[in-house]
Protein backbone atom coordinates (compact mmCIF):
# COMPACT_ATOMS: atom_id res chain seq x y z
CA UNK A 1 0.00 0.00 0.00
CA UNK A 2 2.69 2.54 0.69
CA UNK A 3 3.13 2.94 -3.40
CA UNK A 4 -0.54 2.76 -4.02
CA UNK A 5 -2.03 4.40 -1.00
CA UNK A 6 0.56 6.43 0.23
CA UNK A 7 1.25 8.96 -1.98
CA UNK A 8 -2.49 9.99 -1.14
CA UNK A 9 -1.67 9.94 1.97
CA UNK A 10 1.09 11.61 2.51
CA UNK A 11 1.13 14.47 -0.28
CA UNK A 12 4.29 16.23 1.15
CA UNK A 13 6.42 13.34 -0.27
CA UNK A 14 7.68 13.04 -3.59
CA UNK A 15 6.16 10.59 -5.61
CA UNK A 16 9.22 9.46 -6.97
CA UNK A 17 10.12 8.67 -3.67
CA UNK A 18 7.78 6.13 -2.83
CA UNK A 19 9.34 3.22 -4.82
CA UNK A 20 12.56 4.07 -3.40
CA UNK A 21 11.78 4.10 0.05
CA UNK A 22 9.36 0.90 0.08
CA UNK A 23 11.49 -0.94 2.42
CA UNK A 24 12.13 1.52 4.96
CA UNK A 25 7.91 1.70 5.18
CA UNK A 26 7.64 -1.92 5.21
CA UNK A 27 9.92 -1.67 8.35
CA UNK A 28 8.65 0.97 10.50
CA UNK A 29 4.76 -0.84 9.31
CA UNK A 30 6.07 -4.12 11.00
CA UNK A 31 7.69 -1.73 13.71
CA UNK A 32 4.30 -0.03 14.36
CA UNK A 33 2.75 -4.13 14.23
CA UNK A 34 5.25 -5.47 17.51
CA UNK A 35 4.44 -2.17 19.02
CA UNK A 36 0.33 -3.02 19.15
CA UNK A 37 0.69 -6.33 19.36
CA UNK A 38 3.07 -5.66 22.56
CA UNK A 39 -0.18 -3.47 23.79
CA UNK A 40 -2.34 -6.15 22.88
CA UNK A 41 -1.02 -8.68 24.97
CA UNK A 42 -0.84 -6.98 28.27
CA UNK A 43 -4.92 -7.58 28.36
CA UNK A 44 -4.57 -11.15 28.73
CA UNK A 45 -1.92 -10.70 31.04
CA UNK A 46 -3.11 -11.88 35.06
CA UNK A 47 -0.95 -10.22 37.34
CA UNK A 48 -1.17 -6.58 37.27
CA UNK A 49 2.33 -5.94 38.35
CA UNK A 50 3.47 -7.91 34.97
CA UNK A 51 0.39 -6.17 32.98
CA UNK A 52 1.59 -2.93 34.09
CA UNK A 53 5.45 -3.41 33.76
CA UNK A 54 4.59 -4.54 30.00
CA UNK A 55 2.07 -1.80 29.44
CA UNK A 56 5.02 0.82 30.57
CA UNK A 57 7.75 -0.82 28.46
CA UNK A 58 5.76 -0.95 25.24
CA UNK A 59 4.67 2.95 25.81
CA UNK A 60 8.00 3.54 26.75
CA UNK A 61 9.15 2.37 22.89
CA UNK A 62 6.38 4.47 21.55
CA UNK A 63 7.11 7.45 23.68
CA UNK A 64 11.05 6.77 22.47
CA UNK A 65 9.99 6.37 18.52
CA UNK A 66 7.79 9.64 18.83
CA UNK A 67 10.73 11.55 20.50
CA UNK A 68 13.15 10.68 17.85
CA UNK A 69 10.70 11.11 15.00
CA UNK A 70 9.94 14.66 16.55
CA UNK A 71 13.25 15.28 16.77
CA UNK A 72 14.36 13.66 12.99
CA UNK A 73 11.21 14.26 10.66
CA UNK A 74 8.11 16.59 11.94
CA UNK A 75 7.50 18.31 15.61
CA UNK A 76 3.85 17.05 14.08
CA UNK A 77 5.14 13.48 15.14
CA UNK A 78 5.43 14.19 18.92
CA UNK A 79 1.78 15.31 19.29
CA UNK A 80 0.42 12.35 17.57
CA UNK A 81 2.98 9.56 18.38
CA UNK A 82 4.66 10.45 21.69
CA UNK A 83 2.36 12.41 23.67
CA UNK A 84 -0.48 10.15 23.80
CA UNK A 85 1.68 7.39 24.96
CA UNK A 86 3.55 9.83 27.96
CA UNK A 87 -0.15 10.53 28.86
CA UNK A 88 -0.73 6.85 28.80
CA UNK A 89 2.20 6.15 30.96
CA UNK A 90 1.49 9.45 33.68
CA UNK A 91 -2.05 7.02 34.03
CA UNK A 92 -0.79 3.83 34.61
CA UNK A 93 1.72 5.62 36.77
CA UNK A 94 -0.48 7.34 38.65
CA UNK A 95 -2.85 4.62 38.98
Amino acid sequence: MWTTRGPKVFKHIPAAQFAQTKAMAANQGLYNGFLAAGLLWTFFIHDATWQNNVSLFFLGCIAVAGLYGAYSVSKRIFFIQALPAIIAIGLLVLQ
